[in-house]
């Protein structure tokens, strides 16, 4: 009996493991989707932005992914990320909510930029969930907050 509960005991803890494991790494599949969709945007690639953005087929959305990629450019540059808040972080279920990123190129002149990425979760900690990028905003206010969803 007492073996059957060191057995049940581990297992449990190995289960609730496995879940955490699972729920913390969606946190970092989100951050490098968006750090990539950024970088690509730095890098003047509004096509591989376009691939990368699930919800972007209309017009007004792919005019302004192409405005930001050629008005943010900076091809020699690498992306440096200063600040990331993400509304849809430790998310248990499905959840769409934009996340906040204030990033700039390297180099010594360079200045933050405020952006806001659309992002949806969708699935549970239980089933699994999925992280997909749905829209990307032009530059926003630096003390500015991302519009509501």
């Amino acid at each position: 009996m007492k073996r059957a509960l060191i057995v049940l005991a581990v297992l449990v803890v190995v289960a609730s493991s496995f879940l955490v494991a699972r729920w913390i790494n969606n946190d970092s599949v989100e951050r490098a989707r968006v750090v990539e969709l950024l970088r690509e945007q730095l890098r003047g690639d509004d096509a591989a932005m376009l691939r990368r953005l699930e919800d972007c087929r209309d017009a007004a959305c792919v005019t302004a992914v192409r405005a930001n990629a050629r008005r943010l450019a900076r091809r020699d540059a690498d992306l440096k990320v200063a600040l990331y808040q993400s509304q849809t972080a430790h998310a248990l279920r499905s959840r769409t909510k934009f996340t906040r990123v204030v990033w700039f190129p390297s180099g010594r002149e360079a200045q933050t930029t405020v952006q806001c990425v659309l992002v949806r979760r969708d699935g549970n900690v239980f089933a699994g969930m999925t992280v997909s990028l749905l829209r990307v905003t032009a530059p926003i206010g630096r003390e500015s907050s991302c519009p509501p969803v």
